[in-house]
Parts: C-alpha cells; structure tokens; sequence
C-alpha cells in the first residue's frame, strides 16, 4: 500500500540534551558522556546554553555557489522503480509508434508499476482471468469495491502492460495494438524521466582538497523541459517556512531560453502575482491552460518568470505611507528605500537587518519569517514533503547548495587566520571546541593525526537549503561521527536508524526495491535514495525523527543512517570527528568497503600506524584503543604476509606509501588504499593488489610480483610494545599510587614523593581519574596541614594568635594531630604539634588550679591569661581566666570611681563602667557594684535634669532656690555639668547683686551705660533679680527723657547727635574742619559725642568735669566764630563780577562754589551758600498790614536773617520748653551726659538773657526802641491806596525762622490747618495772592530806604557783640530778635539779599503749584476709579510730601511736630519795647525753676536732678 500525506505519522522524537556550561566546556568528553543514550537512536540534537551564540562569519555579498537541482519524487526508492518501469513502458510503445498515455482510475492516474505487480504476484494475466481475480486486484490497489473496477483495470492492463510484459517474456504478439491510445483523450500522456541517465555513477573531480567517497558530477543544472514539468511552484511558495531568497529559484540556462526572454516572457507554470483593485495581492498557480491568459500580465514583470521572485507591494508607494513605518528589528524608519514590507502582516524590516541580509528588495510576494511559521506548521511541511516524495504525477524540482567548502568559501564559525582581525569574542568563538573547524583536530580526536585537509571530514561542508531540499539515507564517510550546526534559518528535519539496525535498514530497502540495488549495490552511499520513515518503519526499522531550530547541534553516531529535508531557506554547517571508540567501527568500515569495491577517503592503517609511532602524544583512551587496534591489525598482518609466502612469492621491497597519491595505491579489486603492504608486478606496474586479493593481480609468475612493504614484521611489535607500554603506564602509575595512599606496605611516603607521582600524572597526560583525584586531595590536605602547622609553631614563637576566634581550639588542635597521623604521608612537623599538646594540656592543669583556689590576685589570674594567649590555642579554662580578670578589673576600676578621695567622674564614665559590667561574668560582687551604679546614676541624673530645668526655663528662680538645689547636689560624688553651670550662674548673680548696691549707694547718680551694662548682663543670667526690674525701669526712663529731648533739639534725620547740639563748637575757628566733620556726619561717618569737649567716657562721670569743659567750650566757641568771620569776610562776594575760584573761595554745602544770583551769606560766619542748598527765610511771612497802613514799608522788620546748617545745628526751642526738660532731668535716678549738657546750656542761655535785657533796659536803646515804634504808627496811620493788595501772612506750613523771635503777631495763612491741596476753589485764590504779593514786594523795593535809625558806636558794638552771643546759643530768645531789629534799622537795606530771597520764594512757589496739581490729578483719577486702592495713610502722607518738597518744608514740618510734642505751643510772641506784661510773665515764670537769682551767674544746684521713676513700657508723653 503506498503510503499518502494523510497516512504519514512523524517517527518518535530522538534525545535532546542540554549541557550546562561545565559541561559544554569539554565537546568530546560530554558527547562521550551522552553516547550510551544517544547511541540507540543513532542521532541526537544539542541544544548549546542561551549565551553561546557565534557571530556568522560567512560574507554574504561575495557568496556565490551552484546548488544541486533534485527532483522529488526521483528520490524517493520506491517511487522511482515505478518511474523507470514507467519509462520502460513509454519506451516500448514508442518503438512501437504511440506515445504513452496513463488513464485515470477513479479520478486518479492508474499505477501501472504496482499493478503489474500484482497481477505477477496473483499468479499472472491468464490465471487472473481464469478464476476472476480482477476485483482482488482492485482491492489490493485500495480502490473500493462494488464498481466494476476490476473489469476496468483488465482492460487498461490488456491494452497498455500485457503487451509490454509478452514483449519482456520474448513471446509473439499476436493481437498487439499499435496504437492503443488514439481513441483514450482523457490519458496523461507520459514523458519519460530518464532517470538512470542522470544517476549514473562518476567519479567526482570537484573537490581540490582531498577526496570524500568518490562522490558525483555536480548535478546538471535545469533545462527549460525540466522546468515545463513543475506544476508545484505553487505549493513551494505555500509551504515555505521561510523568507524566498532571489538566486535560490528555479532559472533556466539555456541559450535557447535566454533568446526566448529576449523576445517575451515566455513562462512555464509558475506563481503569478495579481494586484486587486483593493490593493490586496492574491497568489495564483498557473497551468499551462491558463498561461495564455496572463500572458499579457506577466509581460509587465521586469525579471524572467522561470524565476521565484518578489516585489514590494506597488499600493504602498507613498513616501509618507512608507515614512510611518519602523523596522521591527532595529526600531528605526531611515532608508525607507531599503524597507520590506511584509503581505502577510504589514511588518517592516531593513533588508540588511534580516538574517542572512538580503542584498536587495525582492520582488513578488514577500511575508516575514514570523507569518511563514505562523501559517504553516512543521508538521504540514513534513506531511506535503513525504506526499511529493511518493507522488508520482507532480515533479517538484527543488535546489540545494550542498557540500559547500568552507575552505573556499569561508566557515560560518570565525577562524583564527591571517585574513581578517578578530574582536574578542570573535577569537572566543574561534577556539571554542563546538567551532567545527576546531572539533576535528582536538586532541581527543583521531582525525588530528591526519596532516591532509580532509574536505567534509576535516574542514567543514556548508549547507544552504531551500524548502523541501533533501539529503537521502546515508551513514558518513568510514562510519565517523558527523556534527550538524544550524547558523541561522528555518529548521531543518532529521530521521535517524542506529547503528544495530544499519543492515536491517539496507535489507528492507533491498527487498522493496531490489530494481535498484541490482544496478548499483552501493546505492545508498551516492545519497540519492530515500524511503519513507513510516514503510521502514512498517519492516521493522527503527526510526527516529527531530527538527533542528537555529543555534542547534545535531550529532549523528558511526554507521547511523540519517536523512532529512529543509522546512525552508537556512544555512548549514558540518564536518566529521573521530574518538578513540570509533576506531573499532572504522575498521569494519574499510572490510565493508572492501567488499562493496568502495573507494576509503583515508587509510585506516596508515592512521593506526602514525599513531602508534608517537604514543607519548595520546590520550590514554586513545593509546588503549589504538593499541587492542594495532594487534588485531599486526596478527592480520602476520596471516597474509604467510599466505603470500606459501604461494612462494618471496621479493620484498620497502616503500614509503604515505608519499604516494591515493590513486597509486588502490587495490586493483577492491578499492582499498594500502598502507602495511601490497602486492605488486614487475611485468604490470600498472596496478597492485591488497594482500587479500593477491590472486587477482595479473596471470603473471609468482616469480614476477613483489611484496611493497612499509614496516617489517620486526618493526611492528616494537610499535605495538610502545603502545602497550603508553596504554600499561597508566596501570603501573596508579599501582603506585594505590600502595602509596593506602600504605600497603606499612611505609608512609614522603610528600615530596606523593608530588612526583602527581606530577608524573601530568607529564604523561593520564586522564582525570579517581585515583588521581584522590592523591591531588591526598597532597591538598597534606600540605595545608603542613602549613596549618609551620603557622602554629611559627605564630607560638612570635606571641601571635591574640586575636579571638583566630586561636586553634584544643579539641581541633587534636583532631589536627589525628588528622596529620591518618594522612598516609610522613610530616617531620608532626612531632612540633605534639609539643604544642603537651604544652597546651600542662597549662591546662594549671588554669584549674588557679581557678579552683578562687579568690586569687589579679595578678596571678593576669599572668596565666597571658601566657595562655601566647600558646596560639585555645583553652576552656583560658575563657573562665579571662571572666575572672575582666570582672576583677571592673570591680577595681568602680571602686576606684567612687573613691572619695577621687576625681569626681562623669556621667558619661558612670553610664560606660555600667555598660562594661553588662558584659562582665555576673557575681555577686559584680550585681552589688551594679547596682550601687546604677542607683547613684539615677539620683544624679534626677538632679542634672532639675538643674537643666532651672536653667532653661522662662521663670527664673530667686539665688536663695538655686542655692538649695546646689547645696543638695554637693553630696552625689558625680561631675554634673548642668550643676556647675547652675552653680557659676549663682556666683555671677551675687557679683551682679554687689555691682548694683555699689552703683546705687554711689557719691552720685549712676550713669546711663553702666546701667544698660548691668541690665544686659542681669538678662542673661538664669536667676530671678528683684533690683534688675528696677534697673530696667530706670533705663527706660533716661531713654524716654532722653528722646523726648532729641525731638526737641534735634532736626529731622539730623547729622548730629542731642549731645553734640548741647554742647558749645569748640573747632568753630576751623571752616575747612567744621565742614568737613559737617559732611562726615552727613555721610554716617562722624559718630564721636565727647571730642569736641575733649572728655573721656569716665570723665562724663563726674559732673565737675562736664561744667569745667562746657565753660571752656564755650569760649573756644566764640573765638573761633570771631576768627571764622574774619577769615570768610575776607573771602570775595560771589555776587561781584570779577569772582574768580580760588583756594580762599567760599564753597556750599554741596560742594560747588557759590556765584551770581542766589547766593546768601550766613549771618553768623559769613559764608556764602547757594539758595536752594539751604534754608531761608520768608519774605511772605511779615506782618499783614492794617487796611489803612502800609506795613511793607517797615523793612528792618522783615525776615531776611540768614544762618548757615553749619551755624544752626538744631531746631533751636525756646527756653520755656527746655526749661520743662530740666523739671523731667530732676526726677530722673540716673545721670545722663544729655542732661549735664541742658543744664550748662540753660545757665548759658539764662546768663545771655541777661545781659541783653539790661542792654536793653538801657537809657539810649529804650530811645532807639521808642522811635521805631512812632516810625511804624507813622507808616500804620498812613492811606492805603485805591484797591489796596491783599497781603498775606505766613502759612501754616511755613518752617521755623532760623534765629529769630518774632516779635510780630503772624495772621491766619491762605491756607487754612495746613491743607494746601484740599479743593481746587482754596488753591485758586491761595496761589494767586501769593503771587501778587511777591510781585507787590518787588514793586516796593525801590520804595525802601534806610538807615531809619542811628546807631552811635558806642551803642551797636555791644549789640553786635551780643547778638554774636546769641546765634551761637541753640535756643530761641526774643531778645535775640529785638537786638536784630535794632541792628537791621541802623543800617540801609540789603536789596541783594532780599532780590535774592524773592527769587527763591517765587521758584519755590512755582514748584510747589506744580507739584500741587500734579497730585491733584492723581487724587481726580483715584475717585473716578471709584476709590480702588485707597489707602488713609497713603493720602495722610501725601500732603506732606508735598509740602516737604524743600529745606524750609522740611523745618516746618520739624516745627508742626515740636509744636505737638510741647503741648501746642505757638511761635514765639514779639518781645515790648520795655516792661512789657509778657516779659514779666517769662520772668515770673522761671522763678519756681531757677529759684531766687541775682546775676547770670547763678549757681545750677536747683538744676540738679531728682529721682523719679516712671512705670515700665509707659508714652514718653506720660513720663514728663
């Protein structure tokens, strides 16, 4: 029964091993391992560890080879007996004119072959017919029964077998039809396959590298009939598991086939690629009936049709369709013109990121290798692999690049050559032992001694498959092993038969075949024959079966028959190896070749031999299995050189048959290539014979033929004894070794000579046996002992081994004695360990002797101890010596701690003895100790935190706790250190205590620093101080009072401070140093109080010394403003023309020198100063006239007094309010160097305000005064004019006048309160009066005349001197301005200075009237926003930056707030003429202050302070 693709059921799965990396480190010895297993199979697959993956080193750009073409269904044994009797069939009826024409039978072509067959085996045509058998012969084809197939089948073998079979019978046809098929239009015609032909057997002359088992002629490449006669591209292109490669189709060479291609693609059957509208593609098979039709389609493909090939698909050609593409191998989407496109899954891949890279895009249809496996199963291969196999009418032709050498074309392993540079892991691969290249030359093999490169055998094969590509059922080259490596690819199927079954395969095929094996006996070594597995299988043959993946090994054992096809395109490597248990198996190789007449690729004896001349260099097995090999071969030897000598042929000759080519020394009979011997002619030197066929050379006499020998029968055995000696070397060794370890004869080896016999081990190479292992183990422990022990007596003499866990224990130190003693070696050092015994053991008795007589002195147990530690073993008792020492040592150590006499320790060393006696051996004495610690730690800790209490908390305890708390913790014998630091705080607070009671019960006041000293120091100490509240107190008094008189003297952001202003300018002489110090201070860097009195700190102590200096001040004052004057009055008037800058030029505050228009020159020194640098008085701020007078005209009267910021210092008060500072200084505990100062200032200014009153008081200036009051009635009663101006008074905003007491009553201003910018109605006419009253100021400037009054000299030196007296006093008296009155009347006007002023006021007024808009428009624009953002403060504050726009703003505001802070005091009144009520009142008013005086030198005891102390944190305001 033929077997179908339905009927194949794939054979068992052979062994598959994989070997952990230990393992796979050593080739041979783990296939060795595997053999008893993977020898029943016959093969056995590999599967190397996941990280053993070689680069491919094979260049697929220069790759180029002809692959062999093979024809399926020839193959197969079966298949192709059926083919040749078909052939014979067809030849027949061609002789006799018709062509063969095969019917159909059931809608399948009839096997003529097989019926045949039977109808011989049923008994023949005439018995057939005669007992009506047809329909058995139906059955026994598998037709079904109840047809009438049997009567069908007798026709169709009466027509077209029965005449054939007479005509092979030789019998006469009587009734033979000549044309029998004439009538049959249904019948395939037949084509005859000439198989015979083809297979015919050549000796192969393509390998230039040795020869491998005279293989074929490579097979010639297909015609364009063969091509005609392949109806199944279409399933290629299906059941491909794998990416089609261009160059592996089907390509016609024919010269007649080229032209045809130039004229049209004339195209076999094949795959056709169609485009749908839709853009998908489908796959069509075309038959020769439909190939007309597409004719037209297939003349647009621009490559030949008789090839496989492929396209990307043409409906992706948009570049940005392709550019949203990635290749799946690298993630990348450059070189979108090397981009593949899969059709099965629209995958992409770079063609250079395939395996193998593919040169260029393919053309047709194209799917991944993902889509092949996934739509077509190995299994589905494997069943449409078998059915094209036995398919009788479909001829499949497929290629396969067979027996490629890697010696021309390269290894797909790297190799170590000098062609190329190795990276790194490239040269591991290189010479690993699973590289092919290097497996057959390792030493373990046999071939490594065959100097030839054995092509196949020794140098690996390459192996490019395609789908369906086969190799046949063969066993390798002199039954050697054989090793498969699959680089990269589809996998690859195998069918394996042991070696057991070799010959029952062979028989099997023989019986099922015998047509074959009839014509050629050796067929199944040209490896163009297969069998199904499943009929080999039927017969009893067992089969086994595995698919080789990729990174897979494949290994098939000696003289096991194997076979298999690809599943798709991949690429293969293999070669041949030899170990030492082929050699038996190679053997029987050469005699089965002998009789089948088989060329040898080798000569088996030649290798035998050359091994045995060098039997050093094997491996042991190795030298063991060529020596039972060369007995056998030398007693063979011995057999026919004796036969040779009966025949009487006794000529000898020695000849070197290594030298000769293999072809010169082939047996004549049998093939086999000689080596030991040969007989040879002298008649015939053609040819020469092997011992065995000696009959057979020629017919030529005895006497003729020679006997060609390489080794005498002498020199044979000593080859063999060498070997035996090498393979016995071994024996002897390990008898030695045997004696030596066991110590059979009583006598213990030495370690240098258990070191020769290792050594000897290694040098001879014997193999890794137990024996050797057990003595490497023996000579391991025996010299680590030896060393264990020079380290013991070494480490005793030093004194080493202190270190704990480091020591040898007792009971090891005897086990390592018993250890050296069990060794079977002799150690002189064992005699050293058993004096250490000793010694440990002796030391021992006497540790238990100290130990038992407890309590013994420390010293003693410190003695033993030591001497124990310098022995380098550990004792039991050791350990116990060691507790006893720690714990005397502890004890020792607490009792000295708590020693009375003792520094006191630390917490610290409390809490370190405690956590030492933790690990210290417990005892009585020890928990006693213990516990005495711990109890004293606790009570000190206790305190130690009450003592951090009472310093770290907010409420301060009183010096009378603290002291208690300290006194209590005298008694705890611990250093505590929050003690000692409450204890040195109690110290500073008595002396704190002291400093105070000595300050307070002083001659005097104490000074304000020395209390802000005591303050600081009292706050930081953590005790509870009653006298440091009252302290405080006091403190903060002075600095109220002391601010309270700052607001009072000093300007806003004044350069000098309250003392400075107080006291008299000593340096006033100086301009250059006066100025400079002016602008130091301006800058921030002049902070001295005391310099110019020249006091020291301390001398601000002492009241006298403050008076003493002031007096000299104040005369060092005045001469130096006398000098200053003269020296600026000799300086030139910037107001004169010719004004040049000079070193003696008068220069402003802002450093430019003064010039033109707008310079002002001080009153008092007589500089000049630019206008806007400076404060000026105010014309506008005179008296507003009657509205029948013209006071204007009164012009002596004027506020036109200049003095400089350099000569006015401060706000200048009037004595009434500095008197009200005094009574505040009195009640004051405490003294202030401010307050010394106001007092000398207020007796000074008091002094001056007598004298200028009696001056005043005087007969000729009491006449003077009269005059100028009649002077101003006459100028008050005089007509106003017609529309008299409006004259205005002074605002309220107007500064301070500098130096000068009104002695007229100021008018309500334009503006009323201060408030400039209230509504646009006060602005208008506010602005427009001042305006008109300066232009009717300047309208009467050429109305003034003057001097109105005579002054004799003898009058105005006086008054000028006391009026120099007067501006140099920081205080406002109205005498000073009524002296200035009097001064300005006896002199003409000064228009310059009063043009000057004029000008001033109108820039500042026309400033002022801008600025004043300005926020006007701002305050409109904040109300039609509807109020967003408005800020009370924000427009309080506006206002007054307004009105501070310049130096006289800014007094004024200086002025509104003195005013405020004395209680709304107003400006001061004009002083009478004489006795005015007013002056009275001022002098009634300072009698309760000043007390009775008589003169201006009344003594200031009435000023001297008193102690009043105001509550804490309360107003200034309050405190007065």
């Amino acid at each position: 029964m033929e077997p179908g693709s339905d009927d194949f059921l794939p054979p068992p799965e052979c062994p598959v091993f994989e070997p952990s990396w230990a393992e796979f480190r050593d080739p041979l010895g783990y296939i060795a391992k595997i053999r008893p297993i993977a020898e029943k199979s016959g093969i056995c697959k590999i599967r190397p560890p996941a990280d053993w993956q070689p680069p491919f080193a094979v260049e697929v750009d220069n790759f180029r080879f002809t692959p062999r073409i093979q024809r399926l269904n020839e193959l197969e044994a079966q298949t192709r007996v059926k083919l040749n009797y078909l052939d014979q069939i067809a030849k027949f009826w061609e002789i006799q004119g018709s062509s063969l024409k095969i019917p159909n039978v059931e809608r399948r072509i009839l096997d003529l072959y097989s019926l045949s067959k039977i109808v011989v085996e049923e008994g023949g045509y005439e018995a057939i017919c005669k007992d009506r058998r047809w329909a058995r012969v139906a059955q026994r084809l598998n037709y079904p029964p109840g047809k009438n197939i049997g009567s069908l089948l007798r026709s169709h073998y009466e027509r077209i077998v029965y005449p054939y079979e007479m005509y092979q019978s030789g019998a006469n046809l009587v009734q033979c039809n000549t044309r029998p098929f004439d009538n049959e239009e249904k019948d395939k015609e037949y084509k005859p396959h000439s198989i015979p032909l083809r297979q015919s057997v050549q000796p192969s002359k393509f390998n230039s590298y040795g020869r491998r088992a005279k293989r074929l002629q490579p097979d010639p490449e297909p015609t364009e009939e063969d091509i005609e006669k392949n109806p199944e591209l279409k399933k290629l292109q299906i059941y491909g598991a794998g990416p089609k490669m261009m160059g592996l189709g089907l390509m016609a060479k024919d010269k007649t086939l080229r032209k045809k291609d130039k004229e049209g693609p004339e195209c076999p059957p094949t795959v056709v690629v169609k485009e749908e509208s839709g853009g998908d593609m489908k796959v069509e098979s075309t038959s020769p009936k439909t190939f007309l039709e597409s004719k037209e389609e297939l003349s647009h493909s621009p490559e030949p049709c008789t090839k496989m090939t492929m396209r990307l698909r043409r409906n992706h050609s948009n570049a940005q369709f392709i550019e949203s593409y990635v290749c799946r191998m690298c993630s990348r989407g450059d070189e979108d013109d090397k981009l593949l496109l899969c059709d099965g899954c629209d995958d992409n891949y770079h063609i250079f990121c395939l395996l193998p890279p593919l040169p260029e895009i393919p053309k047709g249809v194209w799917r991944c290798p993902k889509c092949v496996m996934a739509m077509v199963p190995t299994e589905l291969v494997e069943k449409e692999f078998w059915r094209l196999v036995n398919s009788i009418e479909e001829d499949v032709t497929v290629e396969y690049g067979a027996d490629i050498h890697s010696k021309e074309f390269g290894s797909g392993f790297p190799v170590s050559d000098s062609k190329r540079h190795l990276t790194p892991e490239e040269e591991e691969y290189a010479t690993s032992g699973w590289n092919l290249n290097v497996m057959p030359v390792l030493e373990q093999s046999v071939l490594c001694h065959i100097n030839a490169d054995i092509s196949g055998m020794k140098v690996p094969w390459l192996y490019v498959g395609m789908v369906f590509s086969a190799f046949c059922w063969h066993i390798e080259d002199h039954w050697s092993y054989s090793i498969n490596y699959l680089h990269w690819g589809e996998p690859k199927t195998w069918y394996g038969v042991p070696s057991l079954a070799a010959e029952h395969l062979e028989e099997v095929m023989k019986k099922l075949t015998p047509e074959l094996f009839d014509s050629q006996p050796d067929l199944l070594h040209q490896l163009v024959t297969l069998m199904n597995p499943n009929t080999l299988m039927s017969h009893g043959v067992p089969v086994v079966r595995t698919n080789q993946c990729a990174g897979e090994f494949v290994i098939t054992f000696p003289r096991a028959y194997h076979s298999g096809f690809n599943q798709g395109y991949n690429f293969a490597e293999a070669v041949n190896f030899c170990t030492a248990d082929w050699l038996p198996a190679g053997r029987q190789c050469i005699e089965h070749y002998r009789r089948l007449r088989r060329y040898c690729v080798f000569s088996h004896e030649e290798l035998i031999c050359k091994m045995a001349a060098c039997p050093e260099k094997l491996d042991l097995n190795l030298a063991a299995a060529v020596h039972k090999e060369m007995f056998i071969m030398v007693q063979e030897e011995r057999r026919l050189r004796k036969a040779l000598l009966e025949k009487g042929i006794t000529e000898a000759e020695r000849e070197a048959f290594e030298l000769l080519p293999d072809d010169e020394r082939q047996c004549i009979k049998c093939k086999t290539t000689c080596f030991l011997s040969a007989l040879a002619c002298y008649d015939c030197p053609d040819g020469l014979v092997c011992l065995s066929h000696i009959n057979d050379l020629c017919k030529c006499s005895s006497s003729r033929q020679y006997l060609r020998y390489r080794y005498t029968l002498d020199e044979l055995p000593a080859m063999l004894h060498k070997l035996k000696v090498r393979a016995e070397s071994f024996d002897t060794w390990a008898n030695k070794v045997r004696v030596a370890l066991e110590v059979e004869d009583g006598r213990k080896r030495s370690l240098e000579e258990l070191r020769a016999l290792e050594s000897e081990a290694r040098e001879r190479r014997f193999p890794n046996s137990e024996l050797l292992q057990r003595l490497k183990n023996c000579l391991s422990e025996a010299e680590a002992c030896v060393s264990r022990a020079l380290g013991l007596v070494s480490g005793q003499e030093a004194g080493l081994h202190r270190v704990a866990g480091l020591q040898m224990t007792l009971a090891e130190l005897r086990a390592f004695l018993d250890q050296m003693n069990n060794l079977p070696c002799a150690m002189h050092q064992i005699g050293d360990v058993k004096g250490i015994l000793e010694q440990v053991e002796a030391y021992q008795a006497e540790a238990r002797e100290a130990l038992a007589s407890l309590p013994s002195s420390p010293g003693l147990l410190q003695s033993l101890l030591e001497r124990g530690q310098r022995l380098g073993v550990e004792v039991p008792e050791a350990q116990q010596l060691q507790r006893q020492v720690e714990q005397a040592r502890w004890l020792d150590e607490v009792k000295r701690t708590l020693a009375p006499s003792a520094r006191r320790g630390t917490l610290a060393v409390m809490r370190g003895l405690l956590v030492a006696g933790a690990s210290v051996a417990p005892s009585p004495a020890v928990d006693k100790a213990r516990a005495e610690l711990q109890e004293l730690l606790t009570i000190a800790e206790r305190w130690e935190e009450k003592a951090h209490l009472c310093l770290e908390a907010r409420q301060k305890h009183p010096p009378a706790t603290l002291e208690a708390i300290i006194h209590e913790a005298e008694n705890i014998p611990v250093h505590l250190p929050n003690i000692q630091a409450l204890k040195e705080a109690l110290a500073k607070a008595r002396a704190w205590i002291a400093d105070v009671d000595e300050i307070q019960n002083g001659d005097h006041y104490p000074c304000l620093d020395d209390l802000e000293g005591l303050v600081a120091v009292g706050r930081d100490l953590p005790v509870g101080l009653e006298e440091l509240r009252q302290l405080e107190l006091q403190v903060l008094t002075a600095h109220s009072w002391r601010e309270k008189a700052s607001k009072t003297f000093l300007k806003r952001n004044s350069c000098y401070t309250l003392l400075e202003v107080l006291c008299p300018c000593a340096d006033a002489g100086s301009d250059s140093t006066k100025r400079s110090r002016w602008m130091e201070k301006e800058l921030g860097l002049y902070k001295s109080d005391t310099e110019l009195l020249g006091l020291s700190a301390q001398d601000l102590r002492d009241p006298g010394s403050v008076i003493v200096a002031f007096k000299e001040g104040e005369q060092k004052e005045k001469e130096g403003i006398l000098q200053l004057r003269r020296t600026n009055s000799a300086k030139p008037s910037p107001l004169a023309s010719s004004t040049t800058a000079s070193s003696a030029t008068s220069v402003c505050v802002c450093g430019q020198v003064p010039a033109g228009v707008g310079a002002l020159q001080c009153d008092l020194c007589q500089d000049w100063f630019h206008g806007r640098c400076v404060s000026v008085p105010r014309l506008l701020s005179s008296p507003r006239p009657s509205p029948t007078s013209s006071p204007l005209l009164a012009w002596w009267e004027w506020d036109t007094k200049f003095l400089c910021p350099l000569c006015m210092r401060s706000r200048r008060p009037r004595l009434e309010t500095i008197l009200a500072l005094l009574v505040a200084l009195q009640r004051l505990p405490v003294r202030l160097p401010e307050g010394e100062a106001l007092q000398c200032l207020t007796e000074r200014a008091i002094s001056w305000q007598g004298r200028a009153r009696q001056a005043l008081a005087s007969e000729d200036v009491t006449a003077l005064l009269g005059r100028l009051a009649e002077l101003r009635q006459r100028l008050q009663a005089e007509p106003r004019p017609e529309e008299p101006p409006t004259y205005p008074s002074a605002p309220a905003s107007d500064p301070l006048r500098e130096g000068s007491g009104k002695d007229m009553p100021k008018v309500q201003g334009l503006l009323e309160n201060g408030d400039s910018v209230t509504s646009p109605e006060k602005v208008a006419p506010g602005e427009g009066s001042g305006k008109r009253d300066l232009e009717l100021l300047s309208s009467l400037l050429p109305q003034l005349t003057g001097p109105v009054l005579e002054l004799p000299e003898a009058t105005r030196a006086p008054l000028e001197e006391l009026m120099l007296e007067g501006d140099l006093l920081e205080v406002t008296l109205d005498e000073n301005h009524s002296i200035w009155q009097l001064l300005q009347a006896g002199q003409p006007p000064d228009m310059e200075r009063i043009r000057t002023l004029l000008e001033l006021e109108k820039a500042e007024r026309h400033g002022s009237r801008a600025r004043g808009r300005a926020l006007e428009r701002r305050r409109r624009r904040k109300v039609d926003r509807g109020g967003e953002g408005d800020d009370p403060a924000r427009e309080e504050l506006e206002p007054k930056r307004v009105r501070s726009s310049g130096p006289e703003a800014e007094e004024a505001q200086e002025e509104e707030e003195l005013e405020e802070e004395t209680g709304g005091e107003g400006p001061p009144q004009p002083l009478p003429t004489t006795g005015s009520p007013s002056t009275q009142e001022n002098q009634n008013g300072l009698e309760p202050v000043l007390g009775a005086t008589s003169g201006p030198s009344a003594p200031f005891s009435t000023l001297t302070p008193r102690l009043h102390v105001p509550c804490p944190q309360q107003p200034p305001q309050q405190q007065l």
